[in-house]
C-alpha cells in the first residue's frame, strides 16, 4: 500500500477525499457484516433457527463490552485527528498510548464481570426456554476474546484517524474471512455445533488484533509510542471519556433495545419471534454498510479540517457526506423492500431431517419476517442526515450535542415507542416503532445541524 499522510485530509478535494476514505471503510464494514450475515446463515442451516436466536441474545452483551474499546477509540481518534490537523503530533501519540491502557483496563474488567454474571444476563436479554443453553455456550467462549475485540475496535479508529483507510479496511477483512473459514471447519466438518461457532468468532478477534499490532509496530503508522505514553494523563482521559461516552451510550442503548425487543417478542411469539428479530438484526448490521462507511469516512475529514480551521471544507464535507449516504440508503431500501422473502429464506435450513418443531419454527419465521423487514427499513432513505449530523459533533469534539443526537433515535424515541405501541397493536406495534423513531430523530438532527452550520461554519 502506498504511504499516505494525514495532511492529505486537509488538501484533497472533499468529494474525492470522502470516496477515498469511505470506500475502504465501506468494504471493511461490508466484509464484517457479511461475516455476521453468513455466520448466521451457517448457524441457521447447520445448527438451527433457535441457534440464531441464541446468538442474538448474546450479541448485546458482547458488543457492549467490545464497544468500550470502540468508545475509547472514537473518543481518542477525535483528539488525534484534531491534533494532527493542528500539527501537534506529541499530543496525538500520548493520546494513543492512553487509549491502549484504558481499553485494556475496561475490557478485561467488564469481560470478567460478564462471565461472573452470565446466568443472570443471558435470561435478562431474552435467553429463555430452549435458547438458554445454546446462548450460554456461545456467550462464555466469545467473552474470552472480548479484550482482543476491544483493542481491534480501538486500533481501527486510530488507523483511520491517521488517514490510512485501506489498512483499516484490511483489519476488518482478516478476522471476517478467518471466522467464515473456521465456521465451515468447526461447525460443518468437525460438527462442534455452537462451540464451533463461538470459537470461530473468538479466533477471528485474535487474528484482527494481530494485524492491528503489526500496523502500529511497522513503518506505516505515524504514531510511534514510548513507555511514558501509556501512563494515564487526566486531561486526555477526561476528553477521551467525554467523547467516547457518546459511542458507549449509543451501544448501551442498543443493548437495552435488544433486551427489550427479545423479551417483548418472546412474550408475543416465543422463540420463533425472537428468531425473526435476529434475522432483521443481521440485516440492520449488513444492509446499511455503505451508509456506515460514508459516516466512518466523514469523521477524520471533519475532525482534521476543523482542527486546521478549514471551516469551508468542514461545511462541504457535511453536505457531500449526506448526499452520498442518502443515495446509498435509498438503494438499500429498494432492495430490502423488493426481496424480503428471498432474504429471509437464506437463514432457514432446508435439511430433510428437520424435526416437526424446527419445521414449524421455520414456517413461522418465513411468514412473519418479510412484512416486519419492510416496516423496519421503511424510513431508511432519510437516515443519512441523522447519522452524519450526530457524527459531525463527535468529530469536532462537542460531546454533549453528539451524545444527545446519538441517543435521539433509540433512546428518546424508539424505546418509549416499543414499550407503548405493542400494547395496542401487538407485533405490528413493534415494527412500526422503527420508521417512526427514524423520522422523528432525523427531524431533530436536521434542525440542530442547520443551527450549528449557520452560527459556527
Amino acid at each position: 500500500m502506498a504511504k499516505v499522510s494525514s495532511e492529505q485530509l486537509g488538501t484533497e478535494p472533499i468529494g474525492q477525499l470522502l470516496i477515498r476514505q469511505a470506500v475502504p471503510a465501506s468494504i471493511g464494514i461490508l466484509v464484517m457484516s457479511l461475516n455476521i450475515l453468513v455466520d448466521s446463515i451457517f448457524v441457521g442451516n447447520w445448527i438451527g433457527s433457535i441457534a440464531i436466536a441464541a446468538i442474538n441474545v448474546v450479541l448485546p452483551v458482547s458488543f457492549f463490552i467490545g464497544a468500550l474499546g470502540m468508545a475509547v477509540g472514537i473518543g481518542g481518534s477525535s483528539i488525534i485527528s484534531r491534533a494532527l490537523g493542528a500539527d501537534n503530533k506529541a499530543k496525538a501519540v500520548k493520546t494513543f498510548g492512553n487509549q491502549i491502557t484504558m481499553t485494556l483496563l475496561v475490557t478485561i474488567s467488564m469481560a470478567l464481570l460478564g462471565l461472573y454474571f452470565a446466568d443472570f444476563l443471558i435470561p435478562a436479554f431474552g435467553g429463555k426456554g430452549s435458547i438458554f443453553e445454546l446462548a450460554k455456550v456461545y456467550y462464555t467462549i466469545v467473552l474470552y476474546g472480548i479484550p482482543f475485540l476491544g483493542l481491534c475496535m480501538m486500533g481501527n479508529t486510530v488507523i483511520r484517524a491517521e488517514g490510512k483507510p485501506k489498512f483499516a479496511m484490511v483489519a476488518m477483512i482478516i478476522p471476517s474471512i478467518g471466522n467464515l473459514l473456521m465456521d465451515y471447519v468447526f461447525i460443518y466438518v468437525f460438527d462442534w455445533g455452537m462451540h464451533g461457532a463461538a470459537w470461530a468468532t473468538t479466533i477471528g478477534y485474535v487474528l484482527c488484533f494481530g494485524y492491528v499490532l503489526y500496523f502500529f509496530l511497522s513503518k506505516n503508522s505515524e504514531l510511534k509510542l514510548t513507555r511514558y505514553c501509556f501512563i494515564l494523563d487526566f486531561t486526555i482521559v477526561k476528553e477521551i471519556s467525554s467523547l467516547g461516552f457518546v459511542t458507549l451510550s449509543r451501544q448501551a442503548v442498543v443493548s437495552i433495545t435488544y433486551l427489550l425487543m427479545n423479551n417483548i417478542l418472546f412474550n408475543l411469539g416465543g422463540e420463533a419471534m425472537v428468531a425473526v428479530y435476529a434475522i432483521i438484526g443481521r440485516m440492520l448490521m449488513f444492509a446499511l454498510f455503505p451508509v456506515f462507511g460514508i459516516t466512518q469516512g466523514f469523521l477524520p475529514i471533519a475532525g482534521f479540517n476543523y482542527g486546521a480551521k478549514h471551516f469551508a471544507r468542514v461545511k462541504e464535507s457535511i453536505f457531500t457526506a449526506i448526499k452520498y449516504a442518502a443515495l446509498l440508503a435509498t438503494l438499500v431500501f429498494l432492495g430490502l423492500f423488493i426481496f424480503p422473502t428471498e432474504i429471509a429464506s437464506l437463514f432457514l435450513s432446508s435439511r430433510p431431517d428437520q424435526s416437526d418443531l424446527e419445521l414449524a419454527t421455520n414456517a413461522f419465521v418465513l411468514e412473519h419476517t418479510p412484512s416486519a423487514m419492510r416496516w423496519v427499513f421503511a424510513a431508511t432513505p432519510i437516515i443519512a442526515l441523522q447519522l452524519i449530523g450526530a457524527a459531525y459533533f463527535q468529530a469536532i469534539g462537542k460531546a454533549i450535542p453528539a451524545l444527545l443526537l446519538t441517543l435521539t433515535r433509540q433512546g428518546f424515541f424508539f424505546i418509549p415507542l416499543i414499550l407503548i405501541l405493542p400494547r395496542f397493536w401487538g407485533e405490528l406495534g413493534v415494527w412500526i416503532s422503527f420508521p417512526i423513531s427514524d423520522l422523528l430523530a432525523t427531524m431533530v438532527t436536521g434542525l440542530y445541524l442547520r443551527k450549528e452550520i449557520k452560527h459556527t461554519l
